[in-house]
C-alpha cells in the first residue's frame, strides 16, 4: 500500500503493519492512502493525548461528518440551496411567506432545500419544499431545538452536537445560500459564507440576501458594511459583489440559475484556475474578460481550454469547455463579477 507521506507514521512497525492490513480491508485504491493519514492521526491521538475531553471532540465530530456525508452522497448531482433565517419568525411574517414561496419555486425547478431544521423562517424552507425535495441539519441545544414538523423524510434530518460540523456540511453539500433577516445565528452564517468565498475557502456561489416587502434589514446591513468595512478599508469595494440583496422571490430563482448558466464548476491545477463551463464562450466574451479582468491575474491571459490531463484522468467534466487563467489567488470578490460576465448578466 502506498502512503502519501512516508514520514506519517506511529513509528512502530507493529502498529503501522496493522494499520496497513485495516486500510487494505477497508478503503478503495482512490482512498487507501487518506484513509492510512486518518488511522495515523486517530492513534496518535490516542497515544498523545490523556485528556478524554479532546477525544470525545474529535469523536464527536468525525461521526457527525460520516453520517451527513452518507445522506448527502446519492444527491450530490442535484444543486441545493440553503435557507437562513430566525427561528423567531412567526408564520404570519413576511419573511417566513416569502422563504415558504421561494422553497415550492425552487424545488419546483428541481433544487433540493437545505434548512437548520428548527422553526421560523427554517420551517418555512421545509413547508415550502417538493415531498422529498428538502434536508434539515438540526442542532441540539440546551433548550432543545426539536425538528420542525414539515421535514417530508425523516432520513434526510441530521442532528448536530457542534456548530463547525454543521456550518461545513451547509456549505460543503449546498450550492447557493440564501439568507432572511434572522438574529446571531443567521448573521454569523453569512458572514462565514461571504468569509469563506472572500478568502477562497469556499467555491463562487450566489449568496442571496432576501429583503421582505417592507424590511429595511439587509438594507441597514449594507449601510454599516459600506459605512464601516468598505469605508475603513477592512474589506476591498470588489468584495461587496460576492453577495446581492433580493427583494423578489422570482428574481432570486432568477439569480441562482443565472449564476449557473455558463458557469459550471471551478478547479485549481498545478497552479492555474479552471473555470468549467457549460457551453463556450464567445470570442467578444472572452476578449471583453481580458480587457476587464487583467488585473486579477498574476500574469498571462485568460485562454479558452479543454480538460486538463487530472481532470480527464479523474473523470472531471472532461466535456466540458474551460477557461484557464493564473488568478491571483486574492481577488475573490473581481472573480464573482467575472463569473458574472461570462453568464451574460
Amino acid at each position: 500500500m502506498r502512503k502519501t507521506s512516508k514520514d506519517y507514521e506511529i513509528g512502530d512497525e507493529t502498529v503501522d503493519g496493522l494499520i496497513n492490513e485495516l486500510v487494505k480491508r477497508s478503503a478503495s485504491v482512490e482512498t487507501e492512502s487518506l484513509l492510512s493519514e486518518i488511522l495515523t492521526t486517530a492513534v496518535k491521538l490516542g497515544k498523545e493525548s490523556n485528556d478524554k475531553g479532546d477525544l470525545k471532540l474529535v469523536n464527536s465530530a468525525l461521526k457527525e461528518l460520516r453520517y451527513s456525508f452518507k445522506i448527502f452522497s446519492p444527491y450530490r448531482n442535484v444543486k441545493k440551496v440553503i435557507i437562513f433565517g430566525s427561528a423567531r419568525s412567526k408564520n404570519t411574517s413576511s419573511e417566513y411567506l416569502m422563504a415558504e414561496e421561494l422553497s415550492r419555486k425552487l424545488t419546483a425547478k428541481g433544487y433540493m432545500i437545505v434548512t437548520g431544521g428548527g422553526p421560523g423562517v427554517m420551517e418555512a424552507g421545509n413547508k415550502g419544499a417538493t415531498k422529498g425535495k428538502e434536508f434539515a441539519l438540526n442542532i441540539r441545544l440546551p433548550f432543545e431545538q426539536k425538528a420542525n414538523p414539515y421535514i417530508d423524510e425523516k432520513g434526510k434530518i441530521i442532528n448536530f452536537k457542534y456548530f463547525f460540523t454543521r456550518k461545513l456540511i451547509f456549505i460543503k453539500e449546498t450550492d447557493a445560500t440564501t439568507l432572511f433577516p434572522g438574529g446571531f445565528g443567521t448573521n454569523d452564517e453569512g458572514f462565514e459564507a461571504i468569509t469563506l468565498i472572500q478568502t477562497g475557502k469556499s467555491k463562487p456561489r450566489p449568496v442571496l440576501l432576501m429583503e421582505p416587502k417592507g424590511s429595511t434589514y439587509w438594507a441597514e446591513w449594507m449601510h454599516f458594511v459600506e459605512n464601516q468595512l468598505v469605508r475603513n478599508g477592512y474589506i476591498n469595494k470588489a468584495d461587496l459583489s460576492i453577495f446581492r440583496i433580493i427583494r423578489n422571490v422570482d428574481d432570486a430563482v432568477k439569480e441562482i440559475e443565472n449564476f449557473y448558466k455558463v458557469y459550471h464548476s471551478i478547479r485549481y491545477i498545478s497552479g492555474l484556475t479552471v473555470l468549467r463551463l457549460n457551453q463556450k464562450l464567445s470570442d467578444k466574451t472572452l476578449n471583453r474578460i481580458n480587457q476587464e479582468f487583467s488585473d486579477i491575474l498574476a500574469g498571462g491571459k485568460i485562454e479558452l481550454s479543454c480538460a486538463t490531463k487530472e481532470e480527464v484522468e479523474r473523470g472531471e467534466y472532461p466535456e466540458l469547455p474551460r477557461l484557464i487563467m493564473n488568478f491571483n489567488m486574492r481577488s475573490y470578490g473581481r472573480l464573482c463579477e467575472l463569473i458574472r460576465v461570462i453568464n451574460g448578466n
